[in-house]
């Protein structure tokens, strides 16, 4: 059985001590390949230095809505040149907006637009998140797909939406990537979602070192092992075999992401 977790971050400090130790577990559970997000630029390096150890890890570069203060005049060009740089570059994000800690309305939906414009000149897909702003970025996303067609795509991830917002950027052609958020037992509308996903449109993910499925809550970290966990309660809910949403996800991520296992 093969997983692919389509959002990390191992460049994150917690991982240094034991890499090796994370990388043989999570080739232990089956997960084939992964995809490496991007907060900021600046990590860039890092992430291409994670890659040049690990064949089996794409990436992407892109700004968090929450660090949307970080933009400037050049940001853009940077961007756009790093993705450029570098095969392994699969996506643009993470990106989109989160008006659940911040309140930078107007600079967070420049910064957004500003990334759905490199993501549609080159080409690729995005990784958005999305917190308390379901309604604005369906909007953005609207005009963006009128626009620009099929070149805008790219998967909702570590999704927390209704089953009504889940069917709006479903009927945009967007992919649906749930996380241990899917496990966790008080995540009704979460849940409630992942039971409408259509099949094509089904991603997993851990989103590590942040939010540990069940029964893992309350370690230190998340790992991409634990992806496991995810796609077990993904096939309970939907009442279909592990296996079914092994290697649904899994040829979803390959055909979002271009990735050739």
């Amino acid at each position: 059985m093969q997983l692919i977790d389509t959002h990390v971050h191992l460049n994150f400090e917690v991982f240094q001590e034991d890499f090796a130790s994370v990388r043989s577990r999570w080739q232990e559970a089956g997960v084939v390949h992964l995809v490496h997000s991007c907060v900021e630029p600046s990590e860039f390096s890092s992430i291409q230095a994670i890659a040049a150890r690990v064949p089996e890890l794409s990436f992407a570069v892109g700004l968090h809505p929450l660090d949307a203060s970080k933009w400037t005049m050049e940001t853009q060009s940077v961007i756009s040149s790093l993705a450029s740089s570098d095969s392994r570059v699969v996506a643009i994000g993470e990106m989109g907006l989160d008006f659940y800690k911040a309140d930078n309305y107007e600079q967070q939906l420049l910064v957004f637009e500003a990334q759905l414009e490199i993501a549609t000149d080159l080409n690729k897909p995005v990784i958005i998140h999305c917190r308390d702003a379901a309604s604005q970025l369906k909007e953005v996303l609207q005009r963006w797909k009128n626009l620009k067609g099929e070149r805008l795509r790219g998967v909702m991830h570590c999704w927390g939406g209704t089953p009504e917002e889940t069917q709006w950027f479903m009927d945009l052609g967007f992919y649906i990537s749930f996380s241990g958020t899917v496990t966790f037992k008080n995540a009704k509308e979460i849940q409630a979602s992942c039971k409408i996903v259509s099949p094509e449109r089904l991603l997993i993910e851990t989103d590590c070192p942040f939010l540990a499925p069940h029964p893992k809550r309350g370690t230190r970290r998340n790992e991409p092992s634990y992806v496991r966990y995810v796609a077990e309660q993904v096939a309970t809910l939907r009442g279909e075999p592990l296996e079914t949403i092994a290697t649904q996800t899994t040829q979803n991520a390959c055909q979002l992401f271009g990735l050739a296992l």
